[in-house]
């Protein structure tokens, strides 16, 4: 199944057989004081140039979330999503949970972005789905409802089932939808990455959909985490994961390596290149 995004520039195709799609997380003020400053101020200097650093690193995809208390969603993340669309080249990703600011960004956004996101409570299913379906965008369906995340894969595929239904019944097609089977800590839980592991498989197995994480969430509170997102990261690529929501700056290398094991680089093309461009520069 392939799911494509656009830019007015740049078409991104999602798929199994395609190199892994990398969705840069780094326009997002959660956890990063000087960006949250930086929007509150109106100051988009900072924002193009996480734009350019992380496309330069990898990424085929942006998110651009600009969820600061106090902002006015509606009217700042259109405006952050167009100067984001006009420094780089790359599709975007407009992740809030705010479906009205959502609506007014894709108004202006040219070509097909991807929402971030939809899930299984009945609120979001209800306010989300109808903007992605008048604006014929693509969504990622969170595997979580009313009673929260569940522990075990198999209600996670269910949701993931209910998501997919919901959308169809108003004409968005599977391939518009990208499941996240949710990636929690193994710090607080050990069976954690296993589960999610576990609802790669079934979704894949299952309904063919492509499939993103938010991979870092696994190692949260964990020593050594860049260890621990590369393998498991690595690991879900194999059972199925066509994407991240990630730091493309730390683990694009990984992801290029991962793709050339599976066949998915003939001849190394893309990770040589990646390579080359990223060898340290030799001083004078």
């Amino acid at each position: 199944m392939e799911t494509i995004l656009k830019s007015d520039k740049k078409e991104v195709k999602v798929s199994f057989d395609a190199p892994f799609m990398i969705i840069g997380e780094k326009i997002n003020p959660t956890g990063r004081k000087k960006l949250a400053a930086a929007l509150k101020e109106g100051d988009y200097n900072y924002v193009r140039n996480l734009a350019t650093k992380q496309v330069e690193a990898g990424a085929d995809v942006l998110d651009v979330n600009v969820g600061v208390p106090g902002i006015d969603e509606v009217a700042v993340l259109p405006e952050v999503a167009k100067l984001v669309s006009e420094q780089v080249d790359v599709p975007l990703c407009l992740d809030s949970a705010n479906h009205e600011a959502i609506a007014a960004a894709l108004a202006i956004l040219p070509g097909k972005p991807l929402v971030n996101s939809v899930n299984g409570e009945e609120k979001s299913l209800e306010a989300v789905l109808p903007v992605v379906k008048d604006y014929g965008a693509a969504v990622i369906g969170l595997t979580m409802d009313d009673d929260g995340i569940p522990n075990d894969s198999e209600t996670r595929v269910a949701i993931a089932e209910k998501i997919l239904e919901r959308a169809g019944k108003l004409g968005i097609p599977a391939e518009d939808i990208i499941i996240d089977p949710l990636v929690l800590t193994v710090g607080a839980d050990s069976n954690a990455g296993l589960v999610t592991l576990q609802t790669i498989r079934s979704l894949k197995e299952q309904f063919g959909v492509n499939i993103n994480l938010g991979a870092s969430n696994v190692s949260f509170g964990l020593p050594d985490r860049h260890t621990i997102n590369q393998s498991f990261l690595s690991l879900a690529m194999g059972l199925g994961a066509t994407c991240a929501i990630t730091d493309p700056i730390k683990l694009t290398s990984t992801i290029r390596a991962t793709d050339l094991l599976m066949g998915r680089d003939q001849f190394g093309a893309r990770y040589l290149t990646y390579w080359r461009a990223n060898q340290p520069k030799e001083s004078a």
